[in-house]
């Protein structure tokens, strides 16, 4: 068997550009269409403006930056087919009722948060909601088995510096 259509949420965290790499790996292997996705969760922010437009405007300017340069790398390292998706709600939802069934992925590869057990009681894990909710396999990549060090590209790093500052 093999997987034809790969998704890779990420999010802006080591963890979640180590699963990418992960699943640009499998997605070689099978010679699989890859989308790479992020979740806006503009039910923070959908009101609050600044000077340069709705801050969700300038959120999708920087999640399309990251998912683009995540695009080139999937490419360059031989992947044929990578489609971007920015989704917008909670990323639970968005990914396992919206994405997955619209894009008919058969395998999503996703980080975990590292969140601790107290936060994971108290809101919940993307990740866990993921491999509940989803009508298709799922890896889940530990934040443990990250190498200290392995580094993010430079647009994560953008990325996390206005996530960050916001």
């Amino acid at each position: 068997m093999t997987y034809q259509h790969i998704l890779i949420p990420v999010d802006g965290s080591k963890v979640s550009e180590f699963a990418f790499q992960k699943g640009i790996d499998i997605a070689k292997r099978n010679g699989a269409k890859v989308t790479v996705t992020h979740i806006v969760d503009i039910r923070t922010y959908a009101n609050v403006s600044v000077d340069y437009g709705s801050i969700s405007e300038h959120a999708d300017r920087f999640t399309e930056t990251m998912l683009n340069g995540y695009a080139q790398i999937a490419r360059e390292s031989g992947v044929q087919d990578v489609a971007t998706r920015i989704g917008h709600g909670s990323a639970r939802q968005v990914i396992t009722k919206e994405i997955v069934p619209e894009s008919q992925c058969d395998l999503i590869v996703c980080g975990s948060n590292g969140m601790n057990a107290i936060e994971r009681f108290v809101m919940g894990s993307v990740s866990e909601a993921i491999v509940r909710y989803a009508k298709c396999d799922v890896l889940v990549v530990r934040s443990e088995t990250v190498p200290d060090n392995f580094k993010v590209a430079e647009f994560t790093e953008a990325f996390q510096r206005e996530y960050n500052s916001n």
